[in-house]
């Protein structure tokens, strides 16, 4: 079997040749194998991330889990971007970024540094009630309509990623671990926030709610490999509560969409999942989950999860980063057999990591995983 192959067999929850192994590699490593700084790939987009995961993909030779899969979509936009760099030397670029909408503008400042993934200095929103009539030109579905969509970027990707692995679009739903990146204060100002105008959060899930699955249309259009939705901290960022009631509905939609074109759906939720996947596995037709952590940073064991769920549901993970990061191969490998062990019976799993490896994870604890799933992972 190929790469793209095995995986999908997999994420169809199906028997392959050989356990796949994808380590979540994700941005840090490709920024680092460019030897460019970081900003170059994450502010000057030379090269763009998706070009440095498919360089890095080359470098260590696992199956691939491209999921930088992107389309435009084609509608009239009524947010105006303006950006401008107020600060750069060899260590960061310091940029502004503001967005005029018809009801006034927001901004936000972002930093890029040399040898990390960009951080946000000063968020979106800074008073939520104030700033909510401007937020809602961010879902053109609630003032425009679409006039199609444009795929050239991802028949690109595409074509370059070839039979190498499975490519993926990114498909966001509704909650928490969405909205705290845009405010003041993060998580905590979030919180405030929703304690005080649940209203207000109500209304804009619904509108984002129709803007995904006007998205997902497209999407599934455009023919991906796998549709990947959910968002880190989905549920250790807010609870299962308002998880159910905020995110749940969309994903339902979402994976019912895409299976009846006959595209998987994926989950990614990194911290606790547990819950997650109980409501994914009864309520919708999500195919497969990542990345199953262990505590103390999840609450997921693989034997646990593959006896209750691996009937219906195909898992991704669940090697821990920070163990990554510090262990020896020997016992890279030891997990790594443990975790086929415990999950790879009949198919349904992929050795994979419980999130994305940290930028110093040492080459040849990457190496070893690739080189256990090939021996030791054969059906």
């Amino acid at each position: 079997m190929s790469s793209k192959e095995r995986m999908l067999t997999c994420i169809w929850n199906k028997k392959p040749d050989i356990v796949p192994v994808a380590p979540d590699i994700s941005n840090m490593i490709p920024a680092k194998l460019t030897g460019k700084p970081f900003y170059d790939i994450y502010f000057y987009n030379n090269p763009p991330l998706w070009e440095a995961y498919l360089n890095a993909l080359e470098h260590f030779k696992f199956d691939g889990w491209f999921i930088y899969g992107t389309i435009e979509l084609k509608y009239e936009n009524l947010v105006k971007e303006e950006k401008k760099i107020i600060w750069k030397d060899e260590e960061k670029i310091e940029v502004e970024y503001y967005y005029h909408t018809p009801k006034g503008t927001l901004h936000t400042i972002i930093i890029y540094p040399k040898d990390n993934p960009p951080w946000v200095k000063e968020h979106l929103i800074k008073n939520f009630k104030d700033d909510f009539e401007k937020i809602k030109y961010f879902s053109p579905s609630y003032y425009t309509s679409y006039t199609g969509f444009d795929d050239k970027e991802f028949k690109k990707m595409k074509e370059k990623l070839s039979d190498k692995g499975v490519i993926g679009i990114g498909v966001p739903s509704p909650g928490f671990h969405l909205w705290q990146n845009i405010f003041e204060g993060g998580l905590l100002g979030l919180t405030y926030a929703y304690n005080d105008y649940k209203e207000l959060f109500d209304q804009w899930a619904e509108i984002q709610h129709k803007d995904i699955i006007n998205f997902t249309e497209y999407v599934i259009k455009a023919k991906p490999d796998f549709i990947l939705t959910g968002g880190s901290g989905a549920i250790t960022l807010a609870s299962p509560e308002l998880f159910k009631k905020y995110s749940l509905p969309t994903i339902k939609k979402i994976s019912e969409m895409s299976n009846k074109e006959n595209i998987p759906v994926m989950i990614h939720c990194c911290g606790k999942e547990k819950a997650l996947i109980e409501m994914c596995y009864n309520e919708t037709f999500v195919n497969c989950i990542n990345p199953l952590e262990e505590p103390p940073m999840g609450d997921c064991y693989l034997k646990e999860i593959k006896e209750k769920y691996g009937d219906k549901i195909s898992l991704m993970g669940n090697i821990n980063t920070t163990f990554m990061l510090r262990a020896k191969p020997d016992q890279v490998e030891n997990v790594c057999k443990k975790a086929i062990d415990d999950a790879g019976e009949n198919g349904g799993f992929i050795l994979s990591t419980g999130d994305q490896l940290g930028r110093d994870t040492p080459e040849e604890n990457i190496f070893k995983m690739i080189e256990v799933a090939r021996s030791y992972g054969k059906y």
